[in-house]
Parts: C-alpha cells; sequence; structure tokens
C-alpha cells in the first residue's frame, strides 16, 4: 500500500498471506525492540538497588509474563492480520474503545521514542558537544522518522543492520569494562544505591515492556502461523531481558551506578557513540511505528476520516523528538510504573474475549475467510471500559503481589465472569471503514 509519501502497511485492514514475512525476519525486530538503550537502563536500575541474583529473579518473573501476554495477543495479531488498535473492535471494546485505546498507545509511545532520543541526545552531547542536546534530539528522530515512513520493510532491514552491531558493540563495552572486575565479586556484591524489593523490580521489568507486549498484534499480523509467533517471542523476550537485562546489572555494580550514559560511555569512547546510534534506532523505529497505526485507527473511529499512516508517522516523529528536548527522561521510573498498571488491563480483555467469551468471535472468523474486513464492529461496549477503569485502579493501589500482574488477572476474571452473565453487549452500529488495498509482493525477507 504505497504512496508518494511513505507506505501504508495496511493500516486499517488485514494483511494478506502475500504479504507475510519470515519468522526470523519478526523475531529479529522483536528482539531489537528489547535489547536496546532502555534495557540497560532497566537494568542499571535493578543492579543499582537489588543484589545480581535478586535481579536474576526480578528478569525472569518479568520476562515469563510479557511472553505470556505478547503469544497470547501475537496469536490474535498472526490469525487476524490486524493491529492491535483496529482488533480490539471485536476483541470486546468495540469502535469506541478501540479509539481510546488507539489514543493511549500512540501517546505513550511516542513517550517512549522521546525518551530513547533522550537518552541518544545526551550521550552524544557528551562525547561531540557540538551541537545542543536538543539538536541530537531533533536530528535522531528525524532520521528514524524517515524510516518508518517507509514501513514494515525498511524497519526489517534496518534490524538486519542495527541488532548485530549493537549485540557486537555491546559485547566490546562490557568486556572493557567488567574485564577490570572479578565477576564472582561483581555477581557477591551488595547495590549500591536505595534497596529495591524483588516485587518492585518484577514490576520494573514487566511495566519496562508491558507496552511492547500489548502492541505485539501490531508485529506478528505479519507472521505466518503460531510457530513462528511463540518462537520470536521465546527467543526474543528471553535473549532480549536476560542477555541486556544482566548485562546492565553487572555494570552497575562494576561502577556503582545507574546512569546508563556513564555506563557505556565513561571507558569506551567512540564505541559508545555508535552504540548509542544503532540502540537507538532499532527500538524507536517501533515505538513510532505503533504510535502511528494507533493513532491512525483513533483518527478514523472518531473524526470517521481515513488518514495515511507516513503522514501520521512523520507528525508524530517531530512531536516525539520535542518532547525528547522536553526532558522527559527524569520521569522515567514512574512513567514504567504508570504503564504496569494501566495497558495489562487492554491484554486481559482482548485474551478472554477472544478465547472464552468469544461475542464478535464470528464476525471475525466470517470475514478473515474471505480476506475482509468484518462489514461493523459494535460502537460501545460500557462493561469492558467499566472493566478496565477497575482493574487499572486495582493495580495502582492495590500494593500486594504485582500490580501488571493483578490488573491483567483481574480483567481477564472480570470480563470472562460478565460474559457468561450475559453483560458482555454492544450498543450501536459503526460500519468499518472501506479499505482497498493495493497489491503488495509478497516478502522472504
Amino acid at each position: 500500500m504505497a504512496s508518494s509519501f511513505g507506505t501504508d502497511d495496511f493500516a486499517t485492514a488485514r494483511v494478506p498471506a502475500r504479504a507475510r514475512y519470515s519468522w526470523y525476519s519478526v523475531a529479529v525486530q522483536r528482539f531489537g525492540q528489547i535489547s536496546a538503550l532502555s534495557q540497560f537502563l532497566l537494568g542499571a536500575t535493578l543492579g543499582f538497588g537489588m543484589s545480581f541474583w535478586d535481579s536474576f529473579l526480578a528478569i525472569t518473573f518479568g520476562a515469563v509474563i510479557l511472553e505470556v501476554v505478547a503469544i497470547a495477543l501475537g496469536v490474535i495479531g498472526m490469525r487476524e492480520g490486524i493491529s492491535t488498535s483496529t482488533l480490539a473492535r471485536w476483541c470486546g471494546f468495540g469502535q469506541a474503545g478501540s479509539a481510546v485505546i488507539g489514543l493511549a498507545i500512540g501517546i505513550s509511545l511516542v513517550g517512549w521514542f522521546g525518551i530513547q532520543s533522550a537518552v541518544s541526545a545526551e550521550g552524544l552531547y557528551q562525547l561531540m558537544p557540538i551541537m545542543p542536546v536538543w539538536l541530537w534530539a531533533l536530528l535522531f528522530g528525524l532520521a528514524v522518522t524517515a524510516i518508518v515512513i517507509k514501513g514494515f520493510k525498511s524497519m526489517a532491514w534496518t534490524a538486519y543492520l542495527t541488532v548485530p552491531a549493537f549485540v557486537v558493540l555491546v559485547a566490546w563495552s562490557v568486556g572493557s569494562e567488567l574485564a577490570k572486575h572479578s565477576l564472582g565479586e561483581l555477581v557477591a556484591s551488595a547495590p549500591a544505591g536505595p534497596s529495591l524489593t524483588l516485587l518492585q523490580g518484577t514490576t520494573l521489568v514487566a511495566g519496562g515492556f508491558i507496552v511492547g507486549a500489548v502492541i505485539t498484534p501490531d508485529m506478528t499480523r505479519f507472521n505466518r502461523s503460531v510457530g513462528d509467533v511463540v518462537k520470536q517471542t521465546i527467543v526474543g523476550i528471553t535473549l532480549g531481558e536476560y542477555v541486556i537485562g544482566l548485562v546492565g546489572v553487572l555494570l552497575a555494580h562494576a561502577i556503582r551506578s545507574d546512569n546508563i550514559i556513564v555506563i557505556v560511555t565513561s571507558t569506551v569512547g567512540w564505541i559508545g557513540v555508535l552504540i548509542i546510534i544503532v540502540g537507538t534506532l532499532k527500538i524507536n523505529d517501533w515505538n513510532l511505528y505503533s504510535s502511528g497505526l494507533g493513532l491512525v485507527n483513533f483518527i478514523g473511529t472518531v473524526f470517521g476520516k481515513r488518514t495515511n499512516r507516513a503522514v501520521v508517522t512523520a507528525i508524530l516523529g517531530v512531536v516525539g523528538s520535542v518532547l525528547a528536548a522536553a526532558g522527559i527522561l527524569e520521569r522515567f521510573t514512574d512513567f514504567l510504573s504508570l504503564l504496569g498498571v494501566t495497558f495489562p488491563p487492554i491484554a486481559g480483555i482482548m485474551v478472554a474475549e477472544y478465547f472464552v467469551v468469544r461475542t464478535w468471535r464470528r464476525e471475525l472468523d466470517a470475514s478473515r475467510a474471505e480476506g475482509a474486513m468484518p462489514a461493523a464492529a459494535p460502537r460501545w461496549v460500557p462493561t469492558t471500559l467499566v472493566i478496565w477503569l477497575i482493574a487499572s485502579l486495582v493495580g495502582y493501589f492495590v500494593t500486594w503481589g504485582l500490580p501488571s500482574v493483578n490488573s491483567l488477572v483481574l480483567a481477564f476474571v472480570l470480563y470472562v465472569v460478565a460474559g457468561k452473565l450475559g453483560l458482555v453487549r454492544g450498543y450501536g452500529t459503526a460500519p468499518t471503514e472501506t479499505s482497498t488495498p493495493a497489491p503488495a509482493s509478497a516478502s522472504s525477507v
């Protein structure tokens, strides 16, 4: 679906079989999402407040939560070939609810885009103070925006180049620093900062990528089978969380700091610059991509206008770069904690509707057999919005257990119960905007 300005990439349509990709192509991008500078920052935060083995447990518990959510939603995305926010219309939220999800995802991921750009800008300024930080942020934001405008294929090739480069450069960086220390001493050393509990650490890990797990259908709609979804999720999330996260833990113990810029650039000079460059490119493209899909769905459902994904992406890229210059990185931990309780209920509701309650499953199945979108969606599903609100509030205010898990499980259970009691009903009907995709060539990338 190409235009004179970028590629629409089936933003509000099903991805046809001829436009699907190999599991490896998607897996490299999944790994790239997680093995990023933000994961270093998360690992450093854990290592600054926790012992190595407590950090290991926090990463393990958090990764399991993320994998379960990502696989469940990923299978839905693969089967239907529809983006997350659009799919939500028939997965419990209706047209109005999906618009809210699209807006929430769009705003949140612009925030992530800003965080990544800010990390890059600050590091580059420390090493090359030839331009102000805000200008570095704008330049990086525009570079990533140019890649995302071209769509999934452009992002795949970017991942092929940047993911191996990032891994090699990180290994070089880690080797140069950790060679100065005994690994045994680092593993056994006490954290340098204020103590974090295991529950707090697990919440940070799960919350740190929970939006990535919720938007999994944006990526897996390009997969070809359930097996591909499972393979790429297990490989990508496991390697990303353990390899990069634990490296961040060890480095925090080594230099006794949780400052990601210090960790990456204090000893490796220009290698640090390259790490920043590739670390930004391979995570920020997906932040911006899914943000664009969410906003396209929001504009379509609220204003009834079909917009080109590439145009929306360009606007969001500029907005995200400006946010980077505004310094949202300072509220990184608060941002993670908020996401950890707000987005899991979305996953719980969508999985409950698709696999258990199945109120609108017949419409999805029938239209999928024809390669089209369902002709209409419910306009409102009030019960779902109430459940989403309750689960989010419980996740935020109830401190027992893991807030991310609490809110997700509660939303799932409440929706299933409501479905069995006949309370899940749509009010009003919203015709699906017509979309006639242009022919897309098959891809073996």
